[in-house]
């Protein structure tokens, strides 16, 4: 903008001092010179010099040279008929010059040299400069502490996060951090108590599992341990009653070999390994599975009804389909009532293959719906024991249905009993 306006101002004097000498330039001398520029009355202007056409100065008051003092290719290029304008900065003021040819019947015959030194916009300009790197050394000197003060914190905060963790590989699950802010430390932070969370949640499942599964399997151990000492305490004891004692020690075997059987099954489906999955024929599954579960059902005077269709396909394993139906029937017959009906009925809805199972026993009370599939889980624990379960065969249904990528969901009748539906992908032909 400085720039700018000096350019206008000093080719406008150039301008105006080559107007009039356009027609007087041959016949003036150097006196003559200096009484027209003199009787223009150019003010503003630091230097001004008029050439002839070979450069040489004819009226230069600022030198005694003989030749004016400016760039000679700029000159050269002003004899040769261009308007010239050359600025710079140095030594604190800008200098700006304006070079105009002096025209006569389209012919050069001298220039005009008009130079303008401005020391207090100089001035101005190396005060901003000053301020600048003022503001600059401040900026910088700021930017710096900053960028400590950054570090400084996210140390801290990093600090903060490898103590929590340290703290949790120890084992203490219930420590949380608090971050704060929203940056990505403070999603670190999130994610970390997330972890937490699961970690405390985790443990207190595997906790209450162990415990849950070492009382299982001390209950049917005390009782064979109580029936052999009575045995071996009593020389006296009679056939008969040895005979029940050995009976009762048989069916708490039977009952420590299932429970075994099925924390085995469920360490195996936790570990993630599982058989390769093929073609598997529900129908075929379900009816060898239902052929076993017929004499337990005999013995309670339990109807098994069945209604199986063709076609339906899944992927899968024989064992897988046999754990889920097995448990699901098993547990329909226990909890049903003498003389009622079970009812097993498989489908294709679409395409799901669709394994509906119905009994006609107590149901479960709306409250304990969602923790049915919970191991060790039981509604009513005297019940339970009494119908020799362990509260495992829910929780092997669930997590082999989710191995097969299936679902299920359990629901309560409303003429009494309960409806297990489970639902898988039907496996094109």
């Amino acid at each position: 903008m400085i720039f700018s306006s000096k350019q206008v101002f000093v080719q406008s004097q150039a301008s105006l001092i080559a107007t009039h000498l356009e027609d007087m330039f041959e016949t003036l001398s150097s006196d003559d010179l200096s009484k027209v520029v003199e009787q223009l009355d150019v003010t503003g202007i630091t230097h001004i010099v008029i050439t002839d056409p070979g450069g040489v100065a004819l009226y230069d008051p600022a030198s005694i040279s003989g030749r004016a003092d400016f760039p000679i290719d700029l000159i050269k290029r002003t004899l040769d008929g261009n308007d010239v304008f050359y600025a710079r900065f140095s030594d604190s003021s800008f200098t700006s010059s304006a070079f105009v040819p002096v025209m006569h019947m389209s012919a050069t015959i001298g220039a005009v040299y008009v130079t303008d030194v401005d020391t207090e916009q100089g001035a101005l300009l190396v005060g901003m400069q000053a301020r600048l790197r003022n503001i600059s050394i401040i900026a910088a000197m700021f930017s710096v502490v900053l960028v400590i003060v950054i570090i400084w914190s996210v140390m801290g905060r990093t600090t903060s996060i490898i103590k929590a963790i340290k703290t949790v590989r120890e084992g203490e699950y219930s420590y949380r951090i608090n971050m704060g802010g929203s940056d990505e430390l403070a999603l670190l932070g999130d994610e970390f108590n997330s972890l937490s969370n699961r970690l405390h949640e985790t443990e207190e499942i595997r906790r209450r599992f162990v415990a849950d599964a070492s009382h299982e399997l001390r209950t049917p151990l005390a009782s064979i341990r109580l029936l052999s000492d009575s045995i071996l305490q009593n020389e006296d004891i009679g056939h008969e009653t040895m005979r029940e004692f050995i009976s009762d020690i048989g069916h708490e075997a039977e009952r420590l070999a299932r429970t075994t059987g099925k924390l085995m099954t469920l360490t195996k489906l936790d570990s993630a390994i599982s058989d390769e999955k093929t073609r598997v024929d529900m129908r075929g599954a379900v009816a060898a599975t239902l052929r076993m579960l017929n004499p337990l059902a005999n013995s309670r005077r339990i109807i098994i009804h069945s209604e199986l269709e063709n076609g339906c396909f899944i992927l899968a394993t024989d064992d897988a389909i046999h754990q889920i139906v097995f448990n699901l029937v098993e547990n329909a017959i226990k909890y049903s009532k003498p003389g009622k009906s079970v009812f097993v009925k498989l489908k294709i809805d679409g395409k799901k293959v669709v394994l509906t199972v119905d009994d006609r026993g107590f149901g479960v009370p709306e409250s304990d719906l969602p923790h049915i599939f919970e191991r060790f889980y039981r509604v009513d624990k005297a019940r339970s024991r009494e119908a020799g379960g362990s509260g495992l065969g829910l929780s092997i249904v669930w997590d082999t249905t989710r191995d097969l990528n299936g679902d299920i969901t359990a629901s309560r009748r409303e003429s009494g009993g309960m409806r297990f539906q489970v639902r898988f992908d039907l496996l094109a032909n």
